[in-house]
C-alpha cells in the first residue's frame, strides 16, 4: 500500500518533533522504515517511482536524499531489570553507529570527535554514555555532511512499559527523558525528528520542555489514513490476490477502528489473511493481532468485572454485543496509573486498540464500542476462562449437572446450566453473528464438562457424516453423550431443540462413540436464548 503521502504530512507540519501514537501493529516500522530510505543519503530514488510522493517533484528534489539519518527502534529494550535494559539499549545504540563507522576515516573530525565514536562503538556503555549517544551521533554526522540530521524513533514507549512490568520503572523513565532531553531539546544538530509508540504518556515528562513538539494520536484528524488499511485499499489488496469473495469476512473480522475521521482495518491483520490464504484458500481467520502480545490490559479489564467502582456486568454486555459505552477519555495517561481507575483502563483500552470510538457526546466522552469479530474473540475467551475458573471453585454445582446429563435428567441439566448463565456474561445481540452466539454457549458447556477429568470430551469431532458439537465418553461404565447446541434466533427454543435432535439422526453423530467402544447413548438437543436455555433428550 502506498503510504508515501506520509512524507509530505511530516515536512509540512512544520514540527521540530512529531510523536505517532498508535496501537500496535498498525504499520508504525513500516513509516519509519519509509522515511529512513527517502531521507537518507545515496537513498536510491528507484524505491519510490510510481508512488504517490514521485509526483511532488519539487519535495522530492529538495529532500529525497539530502539528510544524514538516525534511525532506532527500542522495541527490543525487554528485560527484566534494569541493568539488563541499559545493556540492551547499547546494543541497539551499538548497531546504529556501526552503520557509521565510516566517520572514523573522516578528515572532518577531530581526535577526540572520533574518540566519542569509538564510545559508541563499545558494547559495553555507561548510563551516561547512553544518554549522549543519538546527539552525538547527530553532532558527529553534522560535522562531516555539514547538514543537519533527521532523527527516527520507533517505539520509543516499550523500554517504558517493560520497565513499569519488572518494577524499575522510574529509573528508565529518567534513563530515557535525560535521552531525549539531548538529543530532541538541546541539539543544535537536529534537522527534525519523527517517533512513534503506542500510548502517549505525555505525563511522564519525556519530552518536557520541547517547544515546537506536535503529537498525532489516534483521535486527530490528520495523518489518520497513513496508519492501517482504508476500505479502498484493502480491496485494493483483496483484489490483486484474486479474494474478493473473502471481503465481507476479512471486514468482520479485522476492520472497525476509527482514527480520526478515518475507517482502518489493521494491516497486519489483512496481510496474514492474505498470505494464509496464498498457501491454503479454506484457511479460517485467525486472531493474528491477539497473538502479538500477551493482551495482558484486556485481562485487567475482564478480571475486575463487578470489584468496586469497576467494569460492570452490564458493561461489558453491551460491549460483547455490539453496543457502545460513553467514557470520558484521558490520553496522557501514565504507566503507573493505567490499571489504578477503572476510567484510566478505558483510556488504555482505547490507546492500545481494544477498544475503537464511535463518535463523541456533546460533553467530549466517547462511544466507544469493540472493533471487530477478532477483539470480540479476545474478550469472549477470557470470559470464558474466568467461567472455567469459577466452575472448579463450585465442585458440588458442577458435578451435579454432570450426573444430571449422565443420568438423561434434562429438567435438572436444564435448570442448573440456567442457573450457569445467570452468573456469566452473555452473547445475545443481532449485531453478532449466529454462529459467535452458539460457540460462546459452546464454551460454557465445554467449561462445566471440564470438570469431570476421567471424562473424555471431544469438541466439533468428525462423527457419522458430519461434526458434532460436543461428544462425551464416560469409560466407566461405557456411556456416550452426544450433545448438538443451537441458538434460538426468534426465541423459539423447542423448535431448536427439535431441531438439534433431528440433526444428531440425521448425522448418525453416535456413530464416533460406536466406534470408540460406547454401548449406551444418550442425546441432548440444547437451546439458548439469552440467558436461558431448554433441555430435550432424545430417544
Amino acid at each position: 500500500m502506498d503510504k508515501t503521502s506520509l512524507i509530505e504530512q511530516v515536512l509540512e507540519n512544520g514540527s521540530e518533533v512529531t510523536l505517532f501514537t498508535r496501537p500496535r501493529r498498525f504499520g508504525k516500522s513500516l513509516n519509519i522504515s519509509m522515511l529512513q530510505n527517502f531521507f537518507s543519503i545515496g537513498t536510491n530514488p528507484a524505491l519510490f517511482d510510481g508512488l504517490y510522493i514521485s509526483g511532488n517533484k519539487e519535495l522530492c528534489r529538495k529532500y529525497m536524499g539530502k539528510y544524514p539519518v538516525v534511525s532506532i527502534s527500542l522495541k527490543g529494550v525487554d528485560a527484566d531489570s534494569y541493568e539488563k535494559a541499559c545493556a540492551q539499549l547499547a546494543r541497539i545504540i551499538n548497531r546504529e553507529a556501526r552503520r557509521f563507522q565510516f566517520l572514523l576515516e573522516s578528515d572532518k573530525l577531530t581526535d577526540v570527535d572520533k574518540a566519542l565514536l569509538v564510545e559508541l562503538l563499545e558494547r559495553e556503555m555507561s548510563e551516561d554514555a547512553i544518554t549522549n549517544s543519538l546527539q552525538v551521533l547527530t553532532e558527529l554526522l553534522e560535522i562531516n555532511y555539514d547538514k543537519q540530521v533527521v532523527v527516527l524513533i520507533d517505539e520509543y514507549d516499550v523500554p517504558l512499559a517493560k520497565a513499569h512490568e519488572n518494577g524499575y520503572y522510574d529509573k528508565m523513565v529518567l534513563l530515557i527523558r535525560n535521552m531525549f532531553r539531548n538529543v530532541l531539546k538541546t541539539n543544535s544538530s537536529l534537522a527534525f525528528a519523527v517517533l512513534t509508540g503506542c500510548p502517549r504518556i505525555a505525563k511522564e515528562s519525556i519530552f518536557t520542555g520541547l517547544n515546537n513538539f506536535k503529537v498525532y494520536s489516534i483521535t486527530n484528524a490528520d495523518f489518520d489514513e497513513t496508519f492501517g488499511f482504508t476500505d479502498k485499499e484493502t480491496q485494493t489488496m483483496l483484489r490483486y490476490y484474486e479474494m474478493e469473495d473473502k471481503y465481507e469476512e476479512v471486514k468482520e473480522w479485522y476492520d472497525g477502528y476509527r482514527f480520526g475521521k478515518a475507517d482502518v482495518y489493521c494491516p497486519w491483520d489483512v496481510v496474514n489473511y492474505c498470505n494464509d490464504h496464498i498457501h491454503n484458500p479454506e484457511a479460517e481467520p485467525e486472531n493474528y493481532w491477539m497473538n502479538t502480545s500477551g493482551n495482558s490490559v484486556i485481562h485487567h479489564f475482564i478480571d475486575s468485572i463487578n470489584e468496586p467502582d469497576m467494569l460492570t456486568k452490564t458493561e461489558l454486555e453491551w460491549l460483547i454485543n455490539g453496543k457502545t459505552v460513553i467514557k470520558q477519555i484521558d490520553e496522557m495517561v501514565t504507566y503507573n496509573d493505567l490499571y489504578s481507575t477503572m476510567d484510566h483502563l478505558w483510556s488504555t483500552l482505547f490507546m492500545t486498540g481494544y477498544l475503537t470510538q464511535r463518535g463523541r457526546e456533546s460533553d467530549g466522552r466517547y462511544c466507544l464500542a469493540i472493533p471487530n469479530r477478532e477483539i470480540r474473540n479476545i474478550i469472549t475467551e477470557r470470559i470464558l476462562t474466568l467461567f472455567q475458573q469459577e466452575v472448579k471453585k463450585d465442585g458440588k454445582m458442577a458435578e451435579q449437572f454432570c450426573q444430571a446429563l449422565l443420568g438423561g435428567k434434562s429438567a435438572e441439566v436444564e435448570s442448573l446450566l440456567n442457573l450457569y448463565l445467570q452468573k456469566t456474561v452473555s452473547v445475545r445481540d443481532t449485531f453478532v453473528r449466529k454462529s459467535l452466539k452458539e460457540n460462546f454457549y459452546h464454551g460454557i458447556l465445554l467449561g462445566l464438562l471440564g470438570y469431570k477429568a476421567t471424562w473424555l470430551t471431544k469438541s466439533n469431532a468428525e462423527s457419522g457424516t458430519g461434526y458434532s458439537d460436543i461428544l462425551v465418553e464416560v469409560p466407566d461404565n461405557r456411556t456416550g453423550i452426544v450433545i448438538e447446541l443451537k441458538y434460538a434466533e426468534n426465541g423459539d427454543m423447542d423448535a431448536a431443540c427439535a431441531k438439534a435432535l433431528e440433526q444428531i439422526e440425521e448425522k448418525d453423530y453416535v456413530d464416533r462413540l460406536r466406534q470408540d467402544g460406547m454401548r449406551n447413548f444418550i442425546k441432548y438437543g440444547i437451546a439458548c436464548f439469552k440467558k436461558d436455555c431448554k433441555v430435550v433428550v432424545g430417544e
